[in-house]
């Protein structure tokens, strides 16, 4: 790659690949796999969907929230209020 140049999408496979063998990841890894993890980590954190939707770059957002479905984590962390009543 020429210095200053754009990544081509073979350079990062090769470099995703790289680094899930360095971290003995035994799974089929891809591109793909990357932006979903860094997806699901963002609404893991808080991260809004709409703004989750505007870094892919997603037109829909019912494309966006199919990562709803993929993180429980935040369904974990509402508290129900009638939980912590005493009936």
């Amino acid at each position: 790659m020429k210095a200053g140049g754009k990544y081509t999408s073979s350079s990062i496979l090769k470099i995703v690949k790289k680094a899930a063998n360095e971290a003995n990841i035994t799974k089929t890894v891809s591109t793909h796999t990357l932006r979903h993890s860094f997806a699901t980590h963002l609404l893991e954190q808080g991260v809004s969907l709409r703004y989750i939707q505007t870094i892919l770059g997603h037109e829909s957002s019912k494309t966006t929230e199919i990562y709803t479905h993929v993180s429980s984590t935040s369904f974990n962390e509402i508290l129900n209020p009638f939980d912590e009543m005493d009936l």
